[in-house]
């Protein structure tokens, strides 16, 4: 009877330690221990000068269907800037500083110069961030996937003062609300921006779609030391209507004035391809605001300039008003 190896039923282990080996400098090596297995090792002690009282937090996500595109187009150094990036922005919105990232690649089979650009794309993001990547996990699953497919899954954990925790209960009434620009599209709704452009469109916009995920990390923290934060929210999956109100306490809602801020050319090139409604538009698309902050009124100008000044164009883009409802487009 013929032997059965693993390389044979479709998984090459030599294959992942050359990937293994050609990314090995982006991983941060911990200072406690010279044996690297099985788990990765973070020292919270150097910030224990920092955080008084110091709280971890936490997020994991994805990338979507955007890696389709990616895929199908043969561009792979950008979305680890978006796996980065749909995590690290999560955690900014309660004021953590992003502190370690882990990582999940699962492909149908290890090409070492494709997975080689996504974590490069990887580093780039958690240098934007001054996150670590402590580590991760990449499974070669033939059968699940085809050769040429992979999909993307991140975890990141950060850190915060117990009392400096954004959370949003402190937003009122007369509050302002500042959309910070987005790099396009950014990893949410791609099922339906592929639907909608067909094949053809989304060869002819590829490298606009591709554009990565903006890491607002760097210029966020610095606004939270100049001005009074009430509230950070990240554009991503259900939009204006479901992810931007989510750090509202009862008894206000956002009144956003559209025209307040340019919507990128391929917002509308989307939405007429699909014959996409409005309202749905800005429920799965994040219409060229990334991220909103909420602050008081009298900080609003000082912070529109802090932001600018660290090159995220901002804008005056609504206000926070006593409303039973959490969201009106004006």
């Amino acid at each position: 009877m013929k032997q059965l190896t693993y390389r044979q039923s479709g998984v090459n282990i030599k294959k992942a330690d050359a990937f293994v080996g050609n990314i090995k400098n982006f991983v941060t090596k911990s200072p406690l221990s010279k044996i690297s297995a099985f788990g990765s090792l973070f020292d919270l002690s150097d910030y224990k000068q920092s955080y008084k009282n110091p709280v971890l937090v936490s997020s994991t996500d994805g990338v979507g269907t955007k890696l389709k595109i990616a895929q199908s187009l043969g561009i792979h150094h950008t979305v680890g800037v978006d796996l980065v990036g749909m995590n690290v922005n999560d955690v900014l919105c309660l004021g953590a500083k992003p502190l370690f990232f882990l990582d999940y690649i699962a492909c149908g089979k290890v090409d070492v110069k494709v997975l080689t650009e996504i974590v490069a794309g990887i580093n780039r993001g958690l240098t934007d961030a001054d996150c670590k990547l402590l580590g991760g996990e990449t499974a070669e699953m033939p059968g699940m996937y085809d050769p040429d497919e992979y999909d993307l899954a991140g975890f990141c954990v950060g850190i915060v003062d117990k009392s400096k925790i954004i959370d949003g209960t402190k937003i009122k009434s007369g509050d302002v609300v500042l959309g910070l620009a987005s790099n396009g599209v950014h990893s949410n709704g791609f099922s339906l921006v592929r639907r909608a452009l067909g094949e053809r469109g989304v060869k002819k916009y590829g490298r606009e779609l591709l554009k990565p995920t903006r890491i607002y990390v760097k210029p966020v923290l610095g606004l939270m030391d100049k001005v009074p934060v009430k509230g950070v929210a990240h554009i991503t999956g259900g939009a204006f209507y479901n992810k931007a109100v989510k750090i509202l306490p009862q008894g206000v809602g956002m009144s956003i004035k559209k025209g307040s801020w340019p919507v990128p050319e391929i917002f509308k090139i989307i939405q007429h391809a699909g014959h996409i409604p409005e309202r749905e538009m800005y429920t799965v698309l994040n219409m060229g605001i990334g991220m909103m902050v909420v602050v008081d009124k009298k900080y609003s100008d000082k912070a529109l300039a802090f932001l600018d000044g660290r090159g995220v164009k901002s804008y005056h883009i609504g206000r926070v008003e006593s409303s039973p409802g959490k969201m009106r487009l004006i």
